[in-house]
């Protein structure tokens, strides 16, 4: 990731020694330039989303909640202002029960971004809360395929698992969701909960 961030500037460098403007510039390099801007600023996110997974592993952190904030921010940047704001009227839709209208919002962020792995997982939830339990889970596997290190599409796919009566997977999404979230009390109940379910005692 660090080369393909560096080779960048040295790209830019180029053309402006050549003396080339942005406007007569052929459309397929000013294609291949805005690729690279946008390369590297999700390598950038990803890096900074990465950091602060790692001190969320840390067991002494007091301010968790600040540090799980930061990573649901760096994971709603695509590096686009308009799949941004997709992303946001998709979120707002779900908010107040329009699960269609974020349906459609978080298609055309999927459509146009589909290695934005946020957009999957916010249509998941919307699918989720429209009783989509099939939609839903394509899409959480999408967002890990993308982002393995999701514990919200981790924690999501525990939930439906577990509504749907599968409750050693649900317990094992909930596992995985924990080991790199460890400090969520949701997830450690969830844990417990499934825990005690599958092992045949009585909550």
């Amino acid at each position: 990731m660090n080369a393909g961030i560096s080779l960048f500037p040295q790209v830019a460098l180029i053309f402006l020694v050549m003396g080339m403007r942005r406007n007569i510039l052929n459309p397929l390099v000013t294609a291949i330039c805005a690729a690279f801007c946008l390369s590297a600023a999700a390598w950038a996110q990803e890096d900074r989303a990465d950091t602060l997974l790692d001190e969320l592993q840390r067991p002494d952190l007091p301010n968790w909640k600040q540090v799980e904030r930061e990573v649901w921010e760096e994971w709603a940047k695509s590096g686009s202002p308009s799949m941004d704001l997709l992303l946001k009227r998709g979120r707002e839709a779900i908010t107040v029960g329009a699960f269609e209208t974020a349906i459609a919002h978080l298609t055309a962020l999927t459509d146009h971004a589909p290695d934005f792995a946020e957009g999957y997982n916010a249509r998941a939830l919307a699918y989720f809360r429209a009783g989509l339990y099939g939609p839903a889970i394509a899409d959480l596997a999408r967002t890990l395929e993308l982002n393995p290190r999701h514990f919200g599409a981790l924690s999501g796919l525990g939930a439906i698992l577990e509504e749907s009566g599968q409750l050693l997977a649900a317990r094992d999404a909930y596992l995985a969701a924990r080991a790199i979230h460890p400090h969520d009390p949701d997830l450690e109940g969830a844990v417990e909960r499934l825990e005690l379910l599958t092992s045949g005692r009585t909550l």
